[in-house]
């Protein structure tokens, strides 16, 4: 089997449209949380959301498909573009043997929003005969293949909250087993729009805590009340180990490890202590040949809603033991919100870098200590440490699971 090193990162974030304005906020716990701006929600409930602004893909896209390509396919195409540089390669370096998986949970609400109006305003005629090509979720890896010259392993985990962390697992396992030698791989989101937040607030999953926009997002405090739709990307470039260091690329870290589970209990409440996620970290474990002490950090999933937050937290204290008294967790989603398909790929981006730079990026708005939730959360400062392992949590409604593993390299 073969071994898979970590050697670009790209990332369009509600806290900054780059890897290093991203991570800076996220050290620094700066929200990216404020008032919707992408529509008039004045009549919603839920008028918060951590948006991506100022994000410009004129560069990279051409003009034609700027005009018909949705947010999260050029959200993803902005992040991949950042990773493929960031690992210092090129179309030429890409080809048949380099593959992309993309996670996306939703693919584009607004669109499907849009056609449905003017369908039945204007009747069946007037649809874009790229409402399709360009609404459905494979599109993200479908359109950074094209542009990158991609002609391997090509694949769109949707799995709800899941989706960026399977995609970045999947793709390990394939560069692992030899099906290919660079895989550029994460997830993209863009949920934010009427009936986006309309409809996750049916269903109790949102804060409405609409006069404390910057401070909403607050993982494992006592106040949370919900998350914040976020949207974005997160891209990593995975490659064989052998054959980078064969051509001098710079290695973030190691990707070691891949777990993933069903809950089979419920279609969006996780099962008490978090046992379909304990499964998932355990089976990341055993996959990367790790004890619980060995890993100094974990990337959560914490999401700000009272279920996932307490579970997880309990999770993590049932796979870790007396070892929890050692580790660092946060959940950068305190700044980020929960951009659902992307979540994972960015948060595999802020694990990559904590071991990178051996820092612990804090749990932001973490004022009030849950007496359920028990871990040490980071709370608004960053924690300088050795970071030597560190794991990424991501956990999707209909009960999936998945963990990866990643280990600084030497």
């Amino acid at each position: 089997m073969k071994r898979v090193a970590i050697t670009g990162l790209g990332t369009v974030a509600p806290t900054g449209n780059d890897v290093k304005t991203a991570w800076d906020a996220a050290l620094h716990a700066r929200s990216g949380t404020g008032r919707i701006s992408l529509f008039d929600a004045s009549s919603l409930k839920v008028q918060i959301a951590a948006e991506v602004k100022g994000f410009d893909a004129s560069a990279i896209v051409d003009a034609k498909d700027l005009r018909r390509l949705e947010r999260f396919i050029l959200f993803a195409t902005g992040a991949a573009h950042e990773a493929i540089q960031d690992a210092g390669l090129s179309k030429t370096d890409l080809g048949e043997l380099a593959g992309c998986s993309i996670g996306v949970g939703m693919g584009s609400i607004a669109a499907i929003e849009d056609a449905t109006k003017l369908m039945a305003e204007k009747g069946e005629r007037r649809l874009s005969p790229f409402f399709i090509p360009y609404t459905i979720p494979n599109m993200a890896a479908g359109f950074v293949s094209l542009q990158f010259n991609l002609k391997g392993p090509n694949m769109c985990p949707a799995t709800a909250c899941a989706s960026g962390t399977h995609a970045i697992g999947e793709a390990y396992q394939y560069i692992k087993e030899g099906r290919a030698d660079i895989m550029v791989c994460g997830g993209a989101e863009s949920t934010i729009s009427p009936l986006g937040i309309a409809a996750f607030t049916a269903c109790k999953a949102l804060s409405a805590n609409n006069n404390e926009a910057e401070t909403a997002s607050r993982p494992f405090d006592a106040t949370r009340d919900g998350f914040v739709m976020g949207e974005g990307s997160g891209i990593l470039v995975l490659e064989d180990m052998d054959r980078a260091r064969k051509r001098g690329a710079r290695i973030y870290g190691e990707l070691i490890g891949y777990g993933l589970s069903a809950d089979a209990f419920h279609i969006t409440a996780p099962p008490e202590k978090g046992e379909g996620g304990q499964r998932a970290m355990r089976m990341a474990l055993d996959s990367a040949k790790l004890n619980p002490e060995d890993v100094d950090y974990i990337n959560a999933h914490g999401t700000s809603t009272s279920l996932n937050d307490q579970y997880e937290s309990e999770a993590i204290q049932a796979v870790f033991g007396d070892a929890a008294k050692h580790l660092h967790v946060s959940s950068t989603k305190g700044v980020t919100g929960h951009c659902i398909g992307a979540a994972g790929g960015i948060e595999a981006v802020y694990a990559t870098l904590a071991i990178y730079h051996n820092v612990v990026p804090p749990t932001a708005n973490l004022k009030t200590p849950d007496p359920k939730c028990t871990l040490n959360y980071a709370p608004n400062q960053a924690v300088e440490k050795q970071v030597q392992v560190a794991l990424s949590n991501s956990f999707g409604f209909g009960g999936t699971n998945a963990t990866i593993a990643i280990k600084s390299f030497h």
